[in-house]
């Protein structure tokens, strides 16, 4: 029972990166950290730790922004805060959290390792790198910290987990569908170009990617509301919008599930679920 690791690095358009992935019985997952004009964007995983310590090492920063504390983008920011002598940024709601020994479901310490505590200071409003000034654009409903970071300059927006794919199949217990909406209103009034997400990498036409999955996510929103109305239960909404059952359900033991999506929705809409 070994998880199969790798990772690849590269440059686009000026932003480096290093993308680490891990492998177990047909589930792969990946993450992203960026690198660009002295400014680090999330740190990758601690199972990766081999991979993302040379990336590390090398790369030349003056900050570290982290989008939001899940393990999979805070990993390896305990190792930076040792050997690196820079400032960590997050949201002030989980610099306490992270602040402590990490706690969460043993299948994700397994793809994920245990994050170690790590010191962070309050995430500013905005920012100025070596060459560019910063938009820190806070984007919840993933997860509650959540933030996207928009260089003025070159107009390149980092989304965290904002995007990772269009069409959204599967959230966690805590995700809020109609958080994640108002998120995707918000970046899509700024003036960017390029998205780098930091599971999906480069996204070709962005902006209208973005677009898309806001308006796959009304669609569904509106579907869920319509049932309802009609005398669906949740576990029927569901069935009808959502029939797969992806593999990561029954391996999270019901943390990803499609039904939340639709619970986040109701509750959003003051229904009580049965």
């Amino acid at each position: 029972m070994f998880l199969k690791k790798s990772s690849q690095s590269g440059e686009i358009h000026n932003v480096s990166y290093l993308n680490g992935q891990v492998r177990f019985q047909g589930v792969s997952l990946n993450v992203y950290s960026f690198l660009v004009d002295g400014v680090l964007i999330d740190t990758g995983a601690q199972s990766l730790h081999q991979h993302f310590k040379p990336f590390i090492d090398q790369a030349d920063f003056d900050h570290v922004f982290i989008t939001h504390f899940h393990e999979d983008h805070t990993g390896c920011a305990s190792y930076i805060e040792k050997t690196k002598k820079v400032p960590i940024y997050l949201d002030e709601k989980t610099i306490d959290y992270c602040g402590k020994r990490a706690h969460y479901p043993m299948y994700r310490q397994f793809f994920w390792g245990r994050r170690k505590p790590f010191h962070a200071q309050i995430m500013p409003s905005g920012f100025q790198s070596r060459n560019a000034s910063w938009d820190v654009i806070p984007t919840p409903g993933h997860a509650q910290d959540h933030h996207a970071f928009l260089s003025r300059e070159t107009g390149q927006l980092f989304t965290g987990d904002l995007y990772v794919m269009e069409r959204t199949k599967v959230v966690l217990e805590e995700e809020s569908i109609p958080s994640i909406i108002q998120s995707l209103q918000r970046v899509l009034t700024y003036d960017f170009q390029e998205v780098f997400c930091n599971h999906a990498g480069f996204i070709q036409d962005g902006r209208m990617a973005l677009q898309r999955k806001l308006d796959y996510l009304l669609g569904i929103q509106h579907e869920v509301l319509t049932l309802h109305q009609k005398g669906d239960s949740p576990e029927e909404i569901r069935q009808k919008l959502f029939p797969r059952r992806f593999p990561i359900i029954k391996f999270s033991r019901g943390e990803w599930d499609s039904i939340h999506i639709v619970h986040s929705i109701m509750k959003e809409n003051h229904i009580i679920s049965s």
